[in-house]
């Protein structure tokens, strides 16, 4: 993940589905590529073309709200957008984005100034966009989500961390907390 990010702007209004995102009947495919082909198509023929000249996707309210499809993020990877600023997300689809490696970042005061073609700049490790003359701002992410955006994804996140043996630690570690007992997981009955 870039931490400085800059791109032309494409304009979404608010409440952009998961359905509108990549439609259901393309759920057989898992690779960004393959999805990408389909993304937005319900929009009209050639939207996916079209959107492939954007580098940061601008919306309104509630972007990604409707089904849980994580495929609907990983469709976004596809088309080469490198982040999407929103007034607000659906939280499965912010949970998914990050999972993917997807940068997103909740900014409303952006909204009514940008336009399609524009160009913004994002500065991740700042918490600011810069737009024209002028900066806004955004809560920064914490580390850990910075490190799984980093690394592009959940999937990356965690080779990385068996490669360096803290996933088998941390499975060591919960094994031994469950064993000894735990005041928020039930211990299974055991035979002595």
């Amino acid at each position: 993940m870039e931490t400085l990010i800059q791109g032309k702007v494409y304009k979404f209004g608010d409440n952009i589905n998961s359905d509108i995102i990549i439609p259901g009947r393309y759920l057989i495919y898992i690779e960004p590529e393959q999805l990408a082909q389909h993304a937005f198509e319900v929009l009209g023929d050639g939207f996916p073309d079209k959107l492939r000249r954007f580098d940061v996707f601008v919306a309104g309210r509630n972007f990604g709200c409707g089904s849980a499809r994580e495929q609907a993020a990983t469709a976004i990877i596809g088309l080469g957008v490198k982040a999407i600023v929103a007034c607000s997300f659906a939280r499965t689809f912010y949970r998914n984005a990050i999972n993917s490696g997807l940068t997103i970042v909740e900014c409303p005061e952006i909204y009514d100034t940008v336009h399609e073609g524009d160009e913004i700049q994002i500065d991740l490790a700042e918490g600011q966009i810069r737009h024209n003359e002028t900066t806004y701002h955004f809560p920064k992410f914490p580390d850990s989500m910075r490190e799984l955006l980093e690394l592009g994804g959940l999937a990356e996140y965690l080779k990385a961390q068996f490669q360096e043996g803290k996933t088998l630690q941390r499975a060591v570690d919960l094994d031994v907390t469950h064993s000894q007992g735990s005041p928020f997981i039930e211990s299974p009955k055991r035979d002595v």
